[in-house]
């Protein structure tokens, strides 16, 4: 029952560490801002509360795992009759029907066997590392070896070790939809959130999350099974298992099929006895009934036929732990699934670009900074436009993603959508400028913005934020036009109903300033970069779409 799962207690007095004030987690955790914990108490707390890592699934030991294969009436049939059997003497019959149900146990012990083993390597991939602050100094060690009140550092490209409490966050933003289903990055900060739901704690990082942009400092307040994604994972311990399709429908038959074999066995035997014939006989009779009359190879068939469908499953990367719940994913008739990294490779792609009143057609896909720009179905060189110079410079300025290559790829480190930013700006051979202050992007602005020397200010934002602070447009030449915001808004609407993601980028000057403060002035309006998020290749052969009157009602 869920509500007879708790988490065990964390150390210190902070029982919502989200609701209240970082300096208070961090006394009531006995940590320091600055310096972490000592070591020495490092150890005790690890002694005490044990290492951060979640408790191995309870597992059935591998004679009980056989014993269960056994586990049905059929089965339970089969081995009466090999027993009476060979009560009678009739070794070879009883050989023979033991055989079959032996093998067929075999057979489903091996199977699940193979899949335990596979999903005890799975976990192992799961160990990583952190950089914590002991004693004044930064290490790096085994997430296994924090405990509550360590102080962690992170950056882009992290996995949270433990649920941790933030101190400073600088442009952070952390995938959460390993816990939440939150397919978006989240903004997080330390400001303390009393009374919010999980989703809404955007002052805590939680377990086994990804940082995907700007750097924070957070006090561990939970480790191992007391973590959010460690109550997940005590929960699934206790969740019995739910019945198939297949193992509904064989239940049914067996005890259908068991019930009237029996009673034909002792009708059988009854009216043989009336009859006058001996009870011996009719004893061998009725049992040959039985054996005769039950599929004693339809268990076999059955388990072999799943065990071959694992097989094939697990060569595609799929692993199932219990043999029917591979016809279960057979039976699916509706597959309701999140798009952004399941459908489509989550490798956001600029596709189009709107300067200076014209449309560039990007080509080329991925991170991979290799593509041209075409207009008219020419090649054009962004040197030779100053305005989509302009717009895929304020892409790659207000930008903290990172590319690296991968062997014949190339992988993002931060948001997706900036990644993209950085792929088109690579195509036009430019490089990101030095930058001297930053706003960071928030929900609540919805806008990034950045100086960089020679007082020139790069803005990046949701199209209707931007337009708010434009005056002026730049115009094919490079120089500022008139604003017509009507036509910006039309050729918007136009990239958004092709499905594409729209982000507008502005440009200004503060002469004399090395800082961005108080409010921003008026902006000269540089253009749109849209982009999309390409199909997985092989999504539509996965997931063939059925003619709309071929789906059952919902």
């Amino acid at each position: 029952m869920v509500g007879n799962v708790s988490a065990p207690p964390v150390v210190g007095v902070v029982d919502a560490p989200y609701a209240v004030a970082e300096n208070e987690v961090l006394a009531g955790l006995g940590s320091d801002a600055v310096n972490g914990l000592s070591e020495d108490e490092a150890v005790r707390r690890l002694s005490r509360y044990g290492p951060n890592t979640l408790a191995a699934v309870r597992g059935r030991g591998p004679f009980v795992r056989f014993l269960l294969q056994f586990h049905s009436p059929l089965i339970y049939v089969l081995l009466a009759a090999a027993l009476i059997t060979a009560l009678l003497g009739e070794r070879v019959d009883a050989v023979v029907i033991g055989g079959v149900v032996v093998v067929n146990a075999l057979v489903a012990f091996v199977q699940e066997a193979h899949a335990e083993k596979a999903l005890a390597a799975l976990a192992e991939l799961t160990r990583t590392f952190a950089t914590l602050i002991r004693d004044g100094t930064s290490h790096q060690v085994p997430s296994d070896g924090l405990v509550p009140g360590d102080l962690v550092l992170l950056q882009a490209g992290d996995k949270v070790p433990a649920d941790v409490r933030l101190v400073e966050a600088t442009n952070l933003r952390i995938d959460e939809s390993a816990l939440t289903g939150e397919s978006l990055p989240v903004a997080k900060d330390p400001q303390a959130r009393p009374g919010a739901v999980l989703a809404d704690r955007r002052d805590m990082a939680f377990s086994s999350t990804l940082v995907t942009q700007g750097t924070g400092r957070a006090v561990v307040t939970a480790t191992g099974a007391a973590t959010e994604i460690g109550l997940i994972h005590r929960l699934v311990d206790q969740t019995a298992a739910v019945a198939t399709p297949l193992t509904r429908k064989m239940a049914r038959f067996s005890q259908l099929i068991t019930v009237v074999v029996l009673v034909l066995a002792v009708v059988t035997f009854v009216i043989g006895i009336l009859r006058g014939q001996d009870a011996a006989g009719m004893l061998t009779a009725a049992v040959a009934l039985a054996v005769g009359a039950i599929p004693e190879g339809l268990p076999a068939v059955v388990t072999i036929t799943l065990a071959l469908g694992v097989s094939r499953m697990a060569r595609r990367g799929a692993i199932m732990r219990r043999l029917p719940a591979v016809e279960a994913l057979g039976s699916t008739t509706v597959i309701c699934t999140d798009k952004t990294g399941t459908l489509t490779e989550n490798k956001m792609t600029v596709t189009r670009v709107i300067a200076g009143g014209r449309t560039f057609e990007v080509t080329g896909t991925g991170y991979a900074p290799t593509g041209t720009f075409l207009t008219g179905g020419a090649e054009t060189h962004s040197v030779a436009n100053p305005a989509l110079r302009a717009c895929l410079l304020a892409g790659i300025a207000c930008n903290d993603a990172r590319l690296n290559p991968a062997g014949d790829d190339w992988e993002v480190v931060g948001d997706p959508t900036e990644g993209a930013l950085l792929a088109a700006a690579g195509k036009a051979g430019l490089e990101a400028p030095t930058r001297l202050d930053v706003i960071p992007f928030s929900s609540d602005q919805q806008y990034m913005a950045t100086l960089h020397p020679g007082g020139v200010l790069y803005v990046k934002g949701s199209l209707e934020r931007v337009l708010d602070m434009c005056d002026a447009q730049i115009g094919p030449d490079g120089t500022p036009e008139p604003f017509d915001r009507p036509q910006i808004g039309e050729a918007a609407h136009g990239l958004g109903s092709q499905a594409l993601r729209v982000l507008a980028f502005a440009r200004a000057n503060v002469e004399g300033s090395a800082r961005l403060t108080g409010p921003l002035p008026r902006l000269t309006f540089l253009g749109l970069q849209a982009m999309h998020d390409p199909p997985r290749a092989d999504a539509a052969r996965a997931v063939p779409i059925a003619p709309l009157r071929e789906l059952p009602e919902l």
